[in-house]
C-alpha cells in the first residue's frame, strides 16, 4: 500500500513493487490463515475470493505504474535483488560524503 499514497511516493527515493504470482499469494494466505489463525480452509477461501482478491486489484495492482522497479517472483528473483542491492549501497554512500 506505501506506493498508493502520493504524498508517501513523493518521499521515496526508490519505489519498488514486488510482484508475485496470484497463486502464490493464495497458497501463502490459505497456509498462513490456517496454521496461525485458526481458520477453516472455506473462510480463507471465501475471504479471498470476496475481499482480497478484488482489493487487490483495486488497490494494490495498480499502482504497479508508480515503481521505479518491479521484481518478479519476488525473493527468488536474485538478480534483480542484486541489483537493488547495488543501487542501494550507492544511494547510502553518497549520503555519508
Amino acid at each position: 500500500m506505501a506506493l498508493y499514497d502520493s504524498v508517501l511516493r513523493d518521499m521515496m527515493d526508490i519505489k519498488i513493487f514486488i510482484q508475485t504470482d496470484s497463486d502464490i499469494r493464495f497458497i501463502r494466505r490459505l497456509s498462513r490463515d490456517i496454521k496461525h489463525r485458526g481458520r477453516s480452509v472455506d473462510s480463507v477461501i471465501h475471504q479471498y475470493i470476496h475481499t482480497v482478491r478484488p482489493m487487490h486489484e483495486q488497490f494494490i495492482e495498480p499502482t504497479k505504474k508508480y515503481a521505479d522497479i518491479i521484481i518478479p517472483e519476488g525473493g527468488h528473483n536474485t538478480v534483480a535483488i542484486d541489483l537493488f542491492k547495488t543501487k542501494v549501497t550507492s544511494l547510502l554512500s553518497q549520503l555519508t560524503l
